[in-house]
């Protein structure tokens, strides 16, 4: 009597472990395109308060009063007389300032003086269900990302 030995796989299981892996890679692939716009929201946060920052920075080191100014009509921001970076289109922008309430529309500008004090409301970012603001402390002249 001889014992036929068994190599190999079944067509059953075969397409169980296709199934499984085309499972685990459709479930990544909504996973990453749900992180996309997330980090999208995070770099363009970035890319403002490291604008924010080198202007202030410019106004301490030249000694003179520097300027940023985010059109929000147009979604562009920069340091005058100096090139400025769209915002992406998807991120949606506002700026709460202390007297005017909520902005829009139109030119913000944020003012940084040669002590190194700051003029300018909270940058608020979102995109679908995530929020980004950008604050400024106008005493000591910080940028703090929440």
């Amino acid at each position: 009597m001889r014992i036929e030995d068994k190599s190999g796989f079944t067509l059953l299981e075969v397409i169980l472990v296709l199934f499984i892996i085309s499972l685990v890679f459709g479930m990544a692939t909504i996973f990453f395109s749900n992180t996309m716009p997330s980090n999208k929201l995070n770099a363009t946060a970035r890319e403002i308060s490291a604008a924010i920052r080198y202007a202030r920075t410019l106004a301490l080191v030249n000694n003179e009063k520097q300027t940023l100014t985010i059109d929000l009509d147009s979604r562009f921001y920069g340091i005058e007389g100096s090139l400025g970076k769209n915002i992406p289109n998807d991120i949606n922008i506002k700026i709460i300032d202390p007297l005017l309430g909520d902005v829009v529309k139109g030119k913000y500008s944020f003012s940084f003086y040669e002590s190194g004090g700051i003029e300018g409301g909270t940058i608020v970012l979102s995109i679908k269900k995530k929020i980004v603001n950008i604050e400024l402390d106008p005493v000591v002249g910080s940028v703090i990302i929440r």
